[in-house]
């Protein structure tokens, strides 16, 4: 283990950790848990990956839903709105140096709300973040994070 970070910066985990609780409050639950898992999974993070999905399934989601998060553009098991969503968490947990394609841009406003897009994005954003520090801090557990 290479640090407890939430011991060593404890306002700055609160403050990640208040992100994330808050777009998980303010984004329809079965976009928040695609969202987190297919971040998770694009970023290597195998404690996110386990968590999330038990989450899912906790919560109801069709595990043969879950398995296919990785390959989401080739299945046939994700509406429009969800589409939409996992892609644009690719773009965002992808950034590269071109950014989120104008395009792509087009088709999520036209899909959610001026505040639903907004939201999504805290929620990507703070999944994003909180993968790195996980797989930075090079531990399999959550007690990367915790105390």
């Amino acid at each position: 283990m290479r640090m407890k970070f939430a011991k060593v910066a404890p306002e700055a985990y609160r403050l990640m950790t208040g992100l994330a609780a808050y777009a998980a409050e303010n984004v329809d639950r079965t976009l928040v848990e695609l969202v987190q898992l297919r971040a998770s999974v694009l970023n290597g993070c195998a404690f996110c990956v386990d968590l999330h999905t038990t989450d899912a399934m906790k919560a109801g989601e069709n595990p043969q839903r879950l398995f296919a998060v990785s390959v989401w553009r080739e299945s046939k098991f994700f509406s429009g709105t969800e589409r939409v969503a996992l892609e644009l968490t690719d773009a965002v947990t992808r950034l590269g140096e071109h950014g989120v394609p104008d395009e792509l841009w087009e088709r999520a406003s036209a899909t959610f709300t001026e505040k639903e897009l907004a939201d999504l994005l805290a929620l990507i954003i703070s999944i994003n973040g909180l993968n790195r520090l996980g797989v930075t801090l090079d531990s399999a557990t959550e007690r990367h994070l915790h105390a």
